[in-house]
């Protein structure tokens, strides 16, 4: 006897014919598994104690996409200003991507960031303070988009440093000695 679907001439239900990504056999896009790429500005929050933060989109040139979805870059030396109405991010290092060849990109140049106007003039009011700066915090890719996590910073100075070493060692081995106490050998 024909199930009622093979009858009427209807496809078979999605339980009985599964594609590989386990769905129906019609799944275009299979989840990602890898991550994208996160750069990080790993002295920043040692050398800036950081007052606010905000994500911008950053301007890109296609090989430049390319070479920081490999992971070629660096913001360890740079900062953000602003420019008449616009945002600039300077001394971002983003290395050559190798099959762009003749056409690859200035690897030090100057990138526009993408924020509203009422970012840029709050921003600005807060850049303009005195030992304030604007310091990017991390770079990633946001469904697609690469964006740049920015921070207004404080310079710290050698002291307020080794507190905070200070602060981290002591908290570190509180924790350490609750743990050895949760254990049972108190």
């Amino acid at each position: 006897m024909l199930s009622a679907h093979a009858s009427r001439g209807a496809p078979a239900p999605a339980a009985e014919s599964q594609g590989r990504c386990g769905r129906a056999a019609a799944c275009y896009n299979a989840p990602m598994t890898v991550k994208s790429p996160r750069i990080r500005n790993k002295k920043a929050r040692h050398n800036y104690a950081i007052l606010e933060t905000i994500e911008a989109g950053l301007v890109l040139e296609g090989s430049e996409v390319k070479a920081l979805r490999e992971g070629k870059g660096s913001i360890d030396e740079a900062f953000a200003r602003v420019r008449g109405e616009e945002a600039w991010l300077y001394n971002m290092h983003i290395g050559p991507y190798e099959q762009a060849a003749q056409f690859g990109h200035d690897t030090r140049r100057t990138r526009k960031l993408l924020l509203r106007k009422r970012e840029i003039r709050r921003f600005l009011g807060k850049a303009v303070e005195k030992g304030l700066t604007l310091i990017p915090l991390t770079v990633y890719f946001k469904r697609g988009w690469a964006k740049v996590e920015l921070g207004v910073a404080k310079g710290k100075r050698e002291f307020d440093k080794r507190e905070d070493l200070k602060r981290r060692e002591s908290r570190r081995d509180i924790e350490r000695e609750l743990a050895r106490r949760r254990r049972g050998r108190g």
